[in-house]
């Protein structure tokens, strides 16, 4: 089961991201905490670290402190070295696309081979602009 976040207007979805697995995001979200947080989750980026991936959402006052968490988050990865996909399906996408990670933004992909870190900002940028939540299904 996959972990799929998104943006509705009533019953229109504005955007969506497919994250991939559970696993796959709190990966993403230890490496966050071990690399700058110093191992004490939430203690500089509370909104994305605290917050349960099982169900929920954002409103779209936590999107806008989502999205400055992110921008830093993004600066920070943008200076670290690359790690290598993790997950099956990323080291498959990641060799059908021809993606080789520069740096640690690179690393972390969602299912289209975007950038993560890139993905969630507009996905935050939208929900911001349409004062509608990021809903996690």
């Amino acid at each position: 089961m996959g972990l799929y976040l998104c943006v509705f207007d009533n019953d229109n979805e504005l955007d969506g991201l497919e994250v991939g697995a559970y696993s796959d995001f709190e990966f993403f979200r230890r490496t966050v905490t071990e690399l700058l947080e110093e191992g004490s989750a939430g203690s500089k980026y509370p909104t994305l670290i605290s917050h349960s991936d099982s169900d929920g959402e954002w409103s779209p006052s936590e999107c806008e402190r989502l999205r400055r968490e992110l921008e830093d988050i993004s600066c920070h990865f943008r200076q670290l070295p690359a790690v290598r996909f993790r997950a099956d399906w990323q080291k498959e996408l990641g060799k059908s696309l021809g993606l080789q990670p520069a740096c640690l933004y690179d690393s972390f992909i969602d299912v289209d081979g975007e950038p993560l870190l890139g993905r969630l900002q507009r996905l935050c940028d939208v929900a911001i602009e349409r004062n509608t939540p990021i809903l996690f299904q």
